[in-house]
């Protein structure tokens, strides 16, 4: 069957890729001249921003209402400042501090940030509810495990992010915040009701849908009162039925990366998760981070063969194309009046740092750092106290290989101050600690998403809700040990 060059173009006008490598090449913008609607930037193409702003502009030249799209979360997930930790606090910091209008100051920031690089999509905010302490996957990216809190910061940070003429994407619908699997690995379930899950999970996106966010984006979750055995991302139900329909989104759906396991194993391969995902109601369809022009081009060919065979309604894929062609012309519209707040993540990061129990500020500590695996969504970022302390000693190491009398002997009479992510459930971590609490002054800094979990005989528990940059300096200040 030979391909219609039209069908071919609206096939391309549904298809979000990437590339790797500091500047585009040529098959990539070939693609966008020839109507593919964007390309996402991760942090293997970005070095610093002049490198960035030309970047931007060689894929904007190919034709007018490129989309080009970055996952700028702040906090844990950052691209842009991939080499050095982000200058932002995330979410869940923002939550803590409990102040909507910081949290729409700092993604306004941001978005005056990548609207001056030439980015016009951010792949966020992370919205989902994070009712599990053991979520591999969102933790910190959340803004809380509370739905109307939630919901209040999700408003702010749509209306901080298109008040610079960026378009927000409100993430993972129905709602990723309950998992214990990361869905980049394979397909997480959430077994809950319908009433449940319009309780709890649902609230922060009708507060996005309410503040006029841009898109969504759908997560490769199984619910099965409502998806059965499909991930959201193939569900008419969610996305149609309930998204569309209930509560009333009209702006583009995205999907979540479709290389992932959670959508690529159950659909049989990305191509054939394009195709699922249109059926489904999507509109714009994230291939994924590690991908080429070949798996693109694989992706358009089986859009065009499901039209021509009958299995995929050509004005589906029509109406998609529209909500993306719409949602481009948008962010080429608005009035950039927003500027970035150079400086404004630091003192948001400290304001959110919780203290429980008495740290001796005066006592200089033995720093020992717990490494720990970082998630596929965030990538390896640098993070920890590292750079903010004032010339105190500092040492890595893996929890359940520790020595411990060697650690005891490095400290002597000193203090100890242990810093991890997610300590409760790093192998070995929770031994460690007791056993260092039992004969040395501990204070435990949790950079990741704190538990019920509290060290017996710690002086004190200092919880930072992140692990970036300024999360980072927050605790540094916080322990008296800022350089």
């Amino acid at each position: 069957m030979s391909t219609d060059p039209g069908l071919r173009r609206l096939a391309l006008g549904t298809l979000l890729g990437a590339f790797r490598g500091e500047q585009a090449p040529a098959w990539a913008v070939d693609l966008l001249a020839e109507g593919m609607a964007g390309h996402v930037l991760f942090g293997y193409n970005i070095v610093e921003r002049e490198q960035v702003a030309a970047l931007t502009k060689s894929l904007h030249a190919a034709r007018d209402g490129v989309l080009i799209a970055i996952d700028e979360e702040g906090g844990d997930v950052t691209r842009l400042a991939h080499r050095a930790g982000s200058p932002y606090p995330g979410n869940a910091a923002l939550g803590a501090l409990g102040d909507p209008a910081v949290t729409r100051r700092v993604y306004r920031t941001i978005g005056a940030e990548l609207e001056a690089l030439g980015i016009n999509l951010n792949l966020a905010p992370t919205v989902d509810v994070n009712t599990a302490d053991d979520n591999p996957i969102i933790g910190t990216r959340s803004f809380g495990a509370d739905p109307i809190v939630v919901a209040t910061h999700t408003a702010a940070a749509v209306l901080g992010l298109q008040g610079a003429c960026v378009a927000a994407c409100a993430k993972h619908f129905p709602g990723h915040g309950a998992t214990l699997a990361d869905s980049h690995r394979e397909l997480p379930t959430v077994d809950i009701t319908a009433a449940e899950l319009r309780s709890r999970e649902l609230p922060p996106f009708i507060a996005a849908i309410e503040a006029g966010t841009k898109s969504i984006m759908s997560a490769h979750i199984r619910v099965p009162a409502l998806t059965g055995d499909a991930p959201a991302t193939f569900s008419p139900r969610v996305l149609d039925d309930l998204l569309r329909r209930e509560l009333g989104f009209t702006g583009v759906v995205v999907t979540d990366a479709l290389e992932m396991a959670g959508a690529a194993k159950y659909a049989g391969g990305i191509p054939q998760g394009a195709v699922l995902a249109l059926a489904a109601g999507a509109d714009l369809l994230c291939i994924g981070a590690d991908i080429d022009e070949a798996i693109t081009n694989a992706c358009a060919d089986a859009i065009v063969a499901a039209v021509q065979d009958g299995r995929l309604p050509l004005a589906r894929v029509e109406e998609a194309v529209a909500r993306v062609t719409d949602l481009a012309a948008w962010t080429t519209s608005g009035d950039r009046t927003d500027r970035e707040e150079p400086g404004l993540g630091y003192p948001a990061a400290l304001g959110a740092v919780r203290v429980e129990g008495s740290h001796d500020r005066a006592a200089a500590p033995l720093i020992v750092q717990l490494e720990s695996e970082s998630s596929i969504a965030a990538g390896r970022v640098p993070w920890g106290l590292g750079p903010h302390v004032n010339g105190t000693e500092q040492i890595r190491v893996v929890a359940a290989q520790a020595d411990l009398a060697a650690l005891r002997a490095r400290a002597g009479s000193r203090p100890i101050v242990v810093v991890g992510r997610n300590v409760h459930r790093l192998p070995g971590a929770r031994t460690l600690v007791d056993a260092l609490a039992s004969t040395h002054a501990v204070t435990v800094v949790e950079m990741g998403w704190p538990s019920s979990w509290r060290p017996a005989g710690a002086r004190a528990f200092i919880t930072t809700w992140g692990a970036s940059h300024a999360n980072g300096r927050a605790a540094a200040e916080t322990l008296g040990l800022a350089a």
